[in-house]
């Protein structure tokens, strides 16, 4: 059977890192195997499901470029389903109705901590005959548990090897609050068995889940798919990953202005590693690559410097057009209406960004020169008089530039000045004259960008303001 797995959100909060994480898995998975990646949203928690987290889901999955390949299925959707199974178990006493309170079961539960002993249910309603159940829950509510069998349960873990577990001490477990609400550990087992998956790749907190699935697997007569349990997320000091980072949705890099390509390949190295050793890797190097073998056992460290450090790497080359599509929203209205004169710009900036949204403020100069003292076009202790001078003979160089020159003509015109006057006290005021800022790229770079017109005119602007320090 070929391979087909599932990415099975619930929409009861945001969609953070750490799932997305878990989709990546899945999709590189498929997607190296020729399988198929399916979407199941679990939303049979009716009080903390909301369609606004779905949408967030839906479009977190879409940016990252996850399609999956047959229709979503829905766990709301299938009520009916999960009914007809659980009536199945209860025919054939493989689970049973229990009418404990939860006062009742708290009490047994500390009796037995106080002894040292697994806080497990006792089994006090195993053995009521289904008549008197019946009886009973006229009057009474009851949820359904499952006849836990006493016996160790053992996987291969695709990550881990062989885990076992003794389901002697979980005792009888939960699996239904009644036949109109499946829980989760009963859910999935019905739904990975209907949508024909041979493959669950999740995080390692549902470890301890996997032999309870694979008991009521095997209690409904089904093959347990294989299974591969993901190393934990931790923060950047090796400790649980906090809050902060847990409730930050995915969508929220992205209106930070982090790029995709960037997002998955922390994503994708938050656990697992090429055959050689590569921080930068492009989604078809992960597809080609993607391995389980090579995915580690320990937890993955979250490094936030990381993702800016690939983000910029990733923003510094890529094409200028693309990159002034994918800025485009963290730009005003009026820089977008010239798109070659942008892309010009952004790939102008590009060295210097680390983000998507820090454009606006590196390359807001192009657009508008800002207002700026004379003074500052003063190399340390260079007389006024004669950055004057540079000045006006930098503008005789720039008349004989070729209109369309590029930056490395530009440059090669700028450096036999600067040669002949001085580095600094010819490329030091050129460039705020250009630019009004402390930092910005070279004037070789703007000069190429603005063009020779503009250029000229922010000169002419910077001789005029040089001409109030002399006097």
């Amino acid at each position: 059977m070929s391979v087909r797995v599932r990415f099975a959100p619930s929409p009861t909060g945001p969609f953070s890192l750490g799932n997305a994480r878990t989709a990546l898995f899945n999709w590189l998975f498929a997607r190296h195997e020729g399988g198929t990646f399916l979407l199941r949203i679990e939303d049979t928690d009716k009080e903390r499901s909301k369609k606004e987290y779905e949408k967030i889901l839906l479009d977190g999955l879409k940016w990252l470029g996850f399609e999956w390949d047959e229709e979503p299925w829905r766990q709301s959707e299938r009520l009916p389903v999960y009914k007809k199974y659980l009536e199945r178990l209860l025919e054939e006493g493989k689970a049973y109705y229990c009418f404990c309170t939860p006062e009742e079961l708290d009490a047994e539960r500390q009796a037995l901590l106080s002894q040292g002993m697994p806080p497990k249910y006792g089994g006090r309603c195993r053995a009521i005959p289904v008549a008197e159940a019946k009886e009973r829950l006229k009057k009474e509510t009851a949820v359904i548990r499952f006849r836990t069998p006493e016996k160790e349960v053992a996987f291969t873990d695709m990550v881990r090897g062989r885990v076992a577990f003794d389901l002697g001490l979980i005792g009888d477990i939960v699996i239904a609050k009644d036949l109109e609400s499946p829980l989760y550990n009963f859910a999935v087992v019905v739904d990975d068995y209907e949508m024909n998956i041979t493959h669950v790749i999740r995080g390692e907190d549902h470890l301890s889940n996997t032999p309870k699935q694979i008991a009521i697997a095997e209690a409904l007569g089904i093959e347990p798919p294989h299974y591969a349990h993901l190393p934990l997320i931790l923060g950047p000091d090796h400790k649980k990953l906090s809050k902060r980072y847990l409730e930050t949705s995915l969508l929220d890099y992205r209106d930070q202005g982090y790029l995709k390509e960037a997002v998955l390949n922390f994503m994708v190295l938050m656990g697992w590693h090429p055959a050689e050793d590569r921080e930068v890797l492009s989604v078809e190097e992960m597809l080609k690559e993607f391995d389980f073998k090579r995915v580690a056992k320990s937890g993955a460290v979250f490094n936030p410097e990381k993702l800016d450090w690939l983000n910029a790497h990733y923003i510094k080359n890529s094409p200028p057009e693309k990159l002034a599509e994918a800025a485009a929203p963290f730009l005003p209205e009026a820089w977008r209406k010239d798109e070659a004169f942008l892309a010009k710009v952004l790939g102008t900036e590009r060295e210097r960004a680390k983000r998507l949204s820090d454009f606006k403020d590196l390359a807001g100069f192009f657009f508008e020169l800002p207002d700026y003292e004379a003074r500052k076009l003063v190399w340390r202790e260079t007389p006024a008089a004669a950055i004057l001078d540079n000045l006006r003979f930098t503008l005789d160089v720039l008349a004989k530039i070729p209109p369309a020159a590029g930056k490395e003509t530009v440059e090669n015109y700028l450096m036999t000045v600067a040669e002949k006057r001085g580095s600094g006290e010819v490329l030091w005021p050129l460039r705020v004259a250009l630019s009004g800022q402390d930092a910005s790229p070279g004037p070789a770079d703007i000069i190429a960008a603005l063009g020779p017109e503009e250029s000229v005119r922010r000169i002419q602007v910077a001789i005029a303001k040089l001409g109030t320090l002399i006097g």
